[in-house]
Order: C-alpha cells, then sequence, then structure tokens
C-alpha cells in the first residue's frame, strides 16, 4: 500500500516570467560636481573625540592581587594577639630556606659576591665569598646595564653628605625686594638676538611687549562660540561683513536650552552699525541714532561648554598713542576721552567657550517668546551698570584692590551710611 506524501508547496505553480530591464535610451553622462577644498576636514579633527573617548579598564576590585584577611584576628577583635603582622625584632621567625635568596644583598659584583660578611646561597647550602665594594642602590625594573656603570663611579668609603637647608625669609619686605630684583633682571642688558625659540631655531624675534592688562575692555566679558560650520547663509569663500555683529539670544523650550542667531538683512546695514559704534567714544551715546534690525537665522544648540578657559586670551599688540596717523582719524570728543596707553601686548581673560551646531527643527515644539526680527540701538548706563563697571575696572586700575577684597572677605559685608561712617557686619559660625 502507497502513502502519498502531502506538501505544502503543491499549490504552488513553478513557472517564472523573468522581466529585463530596457536598456537606456542613450549612454550614461559624466557629471561634474564641484565640490570646495575648505569642505574637507583636516586628521587633527577627530583628535578631540578620540581624547574624549573613555579607554576601558576591567579590572576586580582587589586589582587582581586577592588578600584575605580572614586570617588575622587582630585586625577584628580588639586585643587578640598580633605577632603575626608584627612580629619582634628582636626575636624574629626562622626564615624558610626556600626564601633565603630574598635576603641576599641585591648589589652584588660581577663575580657573583656580596658585600663584606654575606653569603650566596645555592641549592647546596651557602659558600663565602670575597668581600668587594658595594654598588649603588638601583631602583626595582631598571636596566641591568647601568649598574655596574655607576658602581665603578662610586667609591666604597663615599658618605652621604648632609646639606643644611638654607633658611628662606618670607618677609613682606623680602617679598617686594625679590620681585623689583626680578623686574630688573629681565629688563636690563636685554636683547632680542638672545632669544631663541625653543622648537623653531631659525625663527629670530623682531620686537617685544610687556603683556599688560586691557583697562579699556577689562569691565567687559567675552565668550568664545566656535560654530561646527560657518553660520549665515553664504559659502565659506564669500565675506561676510554681518559675521562681526550678530546677536546670539538665549532661548528656551519645553525641554532644552539653545541660542538663536540673528543677522542684518544686508551688508550695508552692518556697516553702518559698526561704523556709528566706532565713531564715538565708549559707553557714548549718539544723538538720532537710527534702529539697526536684526533678522532671526536659525536656532544653534551647545554641544559643549567650558566654564574656565585658561589658555585661551584676546591679545592687542598696541605701539603706543603716538601714531600720527591713528590720532588723526579720531574726533575731537574721541581724543579727549581716549586712555593713554604706552607700548605693549594688552590681553583680556575668555569667561567660557562654547562649541554650537545647528539645531534640528521642530515644528511643532514650543517656545516661550520666539523673536523674528530685533531692533537694536544704543542706551545711556544706568547708575547699577556704572558702579558694577567701576567695580570690575578696579581690578586692574585700583593697587588697593586686592587689599580692600581680602579685608571685606574677612570682616564680612561692608556699608557706608550718608555720614561717611563704615559699618562692618560680622561673619557668625
Amino acid at each position: 500500500m502507497s502513502v502519498k506524501k502531502s506538501s505544502k508547496l503543491d499549490l504552488l505553480v513553478r513557472v517564472r516570467y523573468s522581466n529585463p530591464l530596457p536598456a537606456p535610451p542613450c549612454p550614461p553622462k559624466l557629471l561634474n560636481i564641484p565640490t570646495n577644498p575648505m569642505r574637507y576636514a583636516r586628521p587633527e579633527f577627530l583628535n578631540a573625540i578620540a581624547n574624549d573617548t573613555p579607554l576601558p579598564m576591567i579590572i576586580d576590585a582587589e586589582c587582581g592581587m586577592p588578600l584575605d584577611l580572614g586570617k588575622w584576628e587582630c585586625l577584628w577583635e580588639q586585643g587578640a594577639d598580633d605577632s603575626e603582622l608584627n612580629p619582634d625584632p628582636t626575636n624574629l621567625p626562622k626564615v624558610d630556606p626556600k626564601d633565603a635568596f630574598l635576603l641576599s644583598d641585591l648589589t652584588a659584583g660581577p663575580s657573583g659576591a656580596t658585600g663584606s660578611g654575606s653569603s650566596i646561597f645555592t641549592n647546596g647550602g651557602s659558600t663565602n665569598a670575597t668581600p668587594q665594594a658595594p654598588l649603588a642602590h638601583v631602583p626595582w625594573l631598571r636596566k641591568t646595564e647601568y649598574i655596574s656603570r655607576e658602581g665603578v663611579q662610586r667609591s666604597a668609603g663615599h658618605e652621604t653628605k648632609h646639606v643644611m637647608a638654607a633658611s628662606i625669609d618670607v618677609s613682606r619686605s623680602a617679598q617686594l625686594r625679590d620681585i623689583e630684583a626680578s623686574f630688573s633682571a629681565c629688563n636690563e642688558n636685554f636683547s632680542l638676538s638672545d632669544l631663541h625659540h625653543p622648537n623653531k631655531p631659525h625663527v629670530t624675534a623682531v620686537e617685544s611687549y610687556e603683556v599688560l592688562p586691557d583697562a579699556d575692555i577689562w569691565a567687559n566679558q567675552y565668550d568664545l562660540f566656535r560654530f561646527s560650520e560657518r553660520p549665515g547663509e553664504r559659502g565659506v569663500d564669500v565675506d561676510d561683513p554681518r559675521l562681526d555683529c550678530a546677536i546670539l539670544r538665549p532661548m528656551k523650550s519645553d525641554h532644552d536650552s539653545f541660542l538663536a542667531f540673528y543677522l542684518t538683512q544686508d551688508d550695508e546695514s552692518a556697516i553702518k552699525f559698526k561704523e556709528t559704534r566706532f565713531a564715538l567714544p565708549p559707553y557714548e551715546v549718539p544723538e538720532d541714532e537710527e534702529e539697526t534690525i536684526f533678522h532671526f537665522v536659525r536656532d544653534y544648540e551647545t554641544v559643549k561648554v567650558e566654564q574656565e578657559v585658561p589658555n585661551e586670551f584676546l591679545l592687542v599688540l598696541h605701539d603706543g598713542d603716538d601714531d600720527q596717523d591713528v590720532t588723526d582719524s579720531l574726533t575731537e570728543d574721541r581724543k579727549r576721552s581716549k586712555i593713554t596707553q604706552g607700548k605693549g601686548a594688552y590681553y583680556k581673560n575668555i569667561e567660557r567657550k562654547m562649541h554650537l551646531k545647528k539645531k534640528r527643527v521642530n515644528a511643532y515644539e514650543q517656545y516661550e517668546d520666539k523673536w523674528e526680527i530685533i531692533r537694536v540701538s544704543h542706551a545711556t548706563m544706568s547708575k547699577e551698570e556704572e558702579d558694577e563697571r567701576e567695580e570690575a575696572l578696579a581690578e586692574v586700575a585700583d593697587p588697593t584692590y586686592l587689599l580692600a577684597r581680602g579685608d571685606a572677605d574677612a570682616d564680612g559685608e561692608i556699608e557706608v551710611d550718608d555720614g561717611g561712617t563704615s559699618i562692618g557686619f560680622g561673619l557668625s559660625i
């Protein structure tokens, strides 16, 4: 009797139809798409990502060296016998023969001998060796080719010399004397020909400047913003004067904080805005000033924020105010209010550094207050703003700033009444 085997493929028709694609009506074209080389990134672009990537280090809690502390009762019970951990120096335990070689002198000579009165432990016992001059003590994992060299240089009868540390005068007069001496050492007999670059011997110094704080802008706070790509809608090779006066406005949505970027509509508005600022002394408001309109461009989100920037500064090289061309280009009011500066390199520290990238547009995201345009004009500073500026400027303009600040920190807050009498409020702990 034959049994028919059932299969699920009985209902499938085993017929395949081919559907070849027709040939193209014309040969393919080679399109020449120009690419700006500035779009390519240098290999150093990935250094920051590599430095921020943590290297996995998988170790156990005992760092691969397990230690069972349960064998010693003195570590857990008060008053227990600790002779196993702290043996009596006058009654030391007997050394096991397998560990005897560990007590041999490590400063053995080339012939295998140790110091005077020592012996060499071998498999058959110990033998006395000829006394030789001990070699210098070398640290663990030191290369052996340097051991014999140091032993020859040092004599056997070398004695350690105890050098008495000289007393250092730390009084106020001594500190002032040393500070004045440092200025004399740097300025007297100074020559540019004696300066040499540590890594580029062919580079020579052509000018020297004194590094001083910039009192003109010290009261201002500056942040450094780095964009992932050039902001604005223009290409990299196109000059954009609007970027010098852009506006970054802090924004906040339901679940995120970001920055809104604004630019002027055309180049003429940006150039006119900058010329108005530079034509007048600082903190002076121009008369009949027209409003400058800034338009919203896009939003940027912060990738990384550095609250402390110790290695980056704003630096201005100033050759002095005696330049006739610079003096003639200033207005009369600007000449009277301009602070006279000597030759020097004037610096200002940077408060924060932020890395920005374009924020993805979300049509359903709700903003607290979104502005499409900003109308900018100058206004006179208030009394609180002027006091805040003078307080920040006193850090570089007032010689007694540190002393006054130290006294205020020690005594607490200080208030002055109308009669000029200072009232101190101490802090109780």
